[in-house]
């Protein structure tokens, strides 16, 4: 299949979103907290309400699992949304923020969107048809040294948090730089060939859905830190391909 259809579907989830979002941020709405102790506004809401229901009345047979609303549905073909991905920078007015589309079938994220709209940018990939942002192909970089890698992150205290700080210190001190753009940007910069690395040491499936077809259809490697390829490990790890089993390594033993 070439899942072109849903792409473009996806695409038109993105359009609904933007709309939404957009908006929100010109007005720089208020965030709170929520009870898992995540941050959440009025516009991560509004966005995954407008998307689900657009599904619903499209695709009324698939399951649905946003970050807001929890999953709904069942069946082969689930679609996987995050609305706002860097509520913290979307509610700071700091432009690095993304809306995540992802279509799972049988386990296996067949396409995806990533908008960032803030920044006029929006990527998308399906199976087999390759990676793009704002329509033009993408790829990543030909970097094959960790010494010249360009290493992405989101929170640098987070590594040492979640017991990977060791790890996490040797990939960077090895890099040629480390630079904390974060969230689903981070691994856009990766698939576009701006970045070689992008690592995070906790995320949740939301945050990752479409990361993982967008990084393979641009010719990179994404697995979680222990090198499964998957998008519930927790954890995450775009790569160039060259350099992921050397990030990998360092990530896992350290110095």
């Amino acid at each position: 299949m070439t899942w072109k259809a849903e792409l473009d579907f996806a695409q038109h989830l993105a359009d609904i979103a933007d709309n939404v979002t957009l908006d929100g941020f010109a007005r720089r709405v208020a965030a709170r907290t929520k009870d898992d102790g995540t941050p959440v506004t009025e516009a991560d809401e509004a966005a995954e309400r407008a998307m689900r229901a657009e599904i619903l009345n499209t695709f009324p047979d698939h399951a649905v699992l946003g970050e807001e609303g929890g999953e709904t549905g069942d069946g082969p073909a689930r679609w996987i949304l995050d609305p706002i991905d860097g509520t913290k920078n979307y509610a700071a007015g700091i432009p690095i923020w993304g809306t995540l589309i992802a279509l799972e079938v049988d386990g296996e994220v067949v396409c995806g969107v990533i908008s960032v709209p803030a920044l006029g940018e929006r990527y998308a990939a399906a199976r087999g048809a390759g990676a793009e942002c704002n329509g033009r192909p993408i790829r990543v970089s030909a970097v094959s040294s960790l010494a010249e890698a360009r290493v992405s992150y989101t929170s640098f205290l987070a590594f040492e948090a979640y017991g990977r700080g060791p790890g996490w210190l040797a990939l960077s001190r090895q890099a040629a730089w480390s630079r904390g753009f974060g969230d689903c940007w981070g691994h856009m910069l990766v698939a576009s060939g701006r970045a070689d690395v992008m690592a995070e040491p906790v995320v949740s499936i939301w945050d990752l859905a479409p990361i993982i077809v967008i990084v393979e259809e641009a010719g990179g490697r994404f697995t979680d830190l222990d090198g499964n390829r998957v998008i519930d490990g927790g954890s995450a790890l775009s790569t160039n391909g060259r350099l992921h089993e050397a990030a990998l390594d360092k990530l896992v033993s350290g110095p």
